[in-house]
């Protein structure tokens, strides 16, 4: 659970309630796991200058954390280089109304600043496009879920603090499917699995995630639309929603995504700056009660690929 920071100019507190399946990691690994926007070496700042407390009392880094603890980490007020401006950025804006919008988000934009990415991300665009958004985080106004840069597609973005709220719950009951499609590499033997494989940070690449025992439980649904010679295109419907879930998670029954620079082969044809992975249907209940369906066209350069190895299949 976390609560809604304070205003911008004066600093922001973010609570943390901690469950019983984060207890007894260190409080700065579960940090880092929490508030993503925070590198690790920042959230040890913030540690070491007693920004992070439990029952008004500061905490060291190797404190282990305990299913019930409500942790208080204190931002200092955002420079003026950190302060969101609003950037004329193209959007592909599917819906909205008065408490969401629909985004078709474009391979190689990021979805919220976050370090080597300061400016040109979704947020920026946002900020510009709409006159309202969420404040329930501060550096990713109106972003409830995150999709990797190079990932294509669907995304909800809420308006209100309220809509922000409601779909927070939404996506921790499970209650909004997402479906992604992802052309992988090699034939697939199934027509319908259900991969249910924990995920963490590699322990030898923290910019990577790997299957981990140890990790948050990861489930992912697939559905096989279609195989061609050495090829196959798959549905992958997420049930959680962990850091590059699909990408680690096809790896891990070695079909890696075409194109996918981190978990893809090295050498590979049909290579390009970015994975062959598309968001394409959201279904959903509004705010206002009312179901919602969404469904995505895929990028140009991804059905281009599909024909063609239609084409080639023998």
């Amino acid at each position: 659970m976390i609560s809604r920071p304070r205003s911008r100019s004066s600093g922001s507190m973010t609570k943390l309630i901690v469950d019983q399946a984060a207890a007894g990691n260190r409080i700065d690994h579960y940090l880092a796991s929490a508030l993503p926007d925070l590198s690790r070496s920042r959230i040890q700042q913030l540690i070491k200058q007693g920004q992070v407390s439990i029952k008004q009392r500061p905490v060291k880094k190797s404190y282990l954390v305990q299913a019930g603890d409500v942790i208080r980490v204190e931002l200092p007020p955002k420079t003026e280089e950190e302060a969101l401006t609003p950037q004329a950025l193209p959007l592909d804006i599917v819906y909205e109304d008065e408490a969401i919008a629909i985004i078709n988000k474009a391979r190689g934009m990021v979805v919220h600043p976050a370090p080597g990415h300061p400016s040109d991300t979704l947020v920026h665009g946002l900020l510009y496009h709409f006159e309202d958004l969420a404040q329930a985080e501060s550096r990713r106004p109106g972003i409830v879920h995150r999709m990797d840069k190079d990932t294509t597609g669907l995304l909800v973005v809420t308006k209100t603090d309220a809509a922000h709220r409601y779909f927070l719950d939404l996506f921790k009951r499970h209650d909004i499917d997402r479906t992604y499609w992802a052309l992988v590499h090699g034939r697939v033997g199934f027509s319908q699995r259900t991969i249910d494989l924990p995920i963490g940070r590699s322990p030898t690449n923290r910019k990577r995630f790997a299957i981990d025992p140890l990790g948050r439980r990861a489930v992912t649904h697939i559905e096989t639309i279609e195989v061609f010679d050495q090829h196959s295109l798959l549905a992958c419907r997420l049930e959680t929603g962990r850091t590059h879930q699909i990408r680690v998670h096809l790896q891990s029954i070695h079909h890696p995504i075409v194109g996918d620079p981190v978990y893809g082969p090295r050498k590979a044809e049909y290579r390009r700056h970015g994975q062959y992975l598309h968001a394409k249907r959201l279904r959903f209940i509004h705010p206002n009660g009312q179901p919602m369906v969404f469904d995505s066209d895929l990028p140009a350069d991804f059905q281009q690929l599909i024909d063609r190895l239609r084409r080639q299949t023998k």
